[in-house]
């Protein structure tokens, strides 16, 4: 049970320390895009922790599992794992961890469900709202909706619509309005919205667990900073700037008062502050060292293997 409990310890410091260390980055803000790819491969090493564990002392626990683990390994690598020796509680971390499996996989089916019907409900909403004319067909991209109040949105799903309000195209002109629609593409072309899923599964699921808290909230405001770069990449950092003060002005995000939009400031302050990009070494440097998180665990687990071999 040693290698079993070494990977659910090494799992529960990555949950509850890389949060802490991921928050003392100052380079997030300036590469969302390889900060949300650093989250994910966190979140995908604590998983695969507890998966292998779990698998480990099923098979210590079961010769049935272990004979379907091992079946085309040596038997000087079965030696080296010391599964003949049952301790009293693989049987019960394996069956616990994959409770959490269920739970999880519960949690996500969960999620997607309700993402669905919000967005059925949205699509009938808008439907009523703007029915379609004559000659326009259910795959028309464009919605566009009568509205006192500047906003617009992606409706993500099998027929994607961007959706924007008569008074948002009255206030944003040009090339704000391509910003503002280029912004809704990034997160459509990315799948921004099954990273949203998943963070929220993972952390309605686990709340106690610091790690799918945190990836929950850092999702919703990297994802917004990706597309605010995918926009200003195209349209240029002034004109993405000036059309989310145009969108948002009016929601009370710029005074003292706390809005779900609260984020709106600091958007438009860093994109209007001059550009501190990385050079291309240093991003690859973190993009390798973000890809090697997940291969930790794995690499535990092989070490008895490759020493019996060796």
């Amino acid at each position: 049970m040693m290698l079993p409990a070494a990977l659910l310890l090494l799992g529960a410091l990555t949950a509850v320390v890389a949060p802490r260390l991921l928050a003392r980055a100052d380079w997030a803000d300036r590469e969302p895009v390889l900060a949300l790819w650093r989250w994910q491969c966190v979140v995908a090493a604590v998983l695969l922790c507890c998966v292998l564990s779990m698998t480990l002392s099923a098979a210590v626990a079961w010769q049935a599992v272990r004979g379907h683990v091992f079946a085309p390994a040596p038997r000087s690598v079965v030696d080296a794992y010391t599964l003949g020796t049952a301790g009293p509680w693989a049987a019960a971390t394996a069956v616990a961890l994959a409770c959490g499996g269920v739970w999880t996989g519960a949690m996500l089916v969960r999620e997607v469900v309700r993402a669905r019907r919000r967005r059925r409900s949205r699509r009938a909403e808008l439907l009523a709202r703007a029915p379609q004319l004559p000659g326009e067909g259910p795959e028309s991209r464009l919605v566009v909706l009568e509205g006192e109040r500047p906003d617009a949105w992606w409706l993500p799903g099998a027929a994607p619509r961007f959706v924007v309000t008569t008074a948002a195209l009255r206030r944003l002109k040009g090339r704000q309005l391509d910003a503002l629609v280029a912004h809704e593409e990034g997160h459509a072309q990315a799948r921004h919205d099954w990273l949203l899923h998943c963070s929220a599964a993972l952390a309605g699921g686990f709340p106690q667990v610091p790690v799918f808290a945190a990836f929950r909230d850092e999702m919703h405001r990297l994802v917004e900073l990706a597309a605010d770069d995918m926009a200003s990449r195209r349209f240029g950092r002034l004109t993405t700037a000036l059309a989310l003060v145009e969108l948002n002005e009016d929601r009370g995000v710029f005074g003292p008062s706390s809005t779900p939009h609260g984020h709106v400031p600091q958007r438009v302050h860093r994109l209007l502050a001059p550009p501190d990009r990385f050079t291309p070494a240093k991003r690859l440097r973190l993009t390798a060292a973000a890809a090697l998180v997940p291969v930790v665990p794995v690499l535990l687990v092989f070490v008895p293997g490759l020493r019996a071999l060796g």
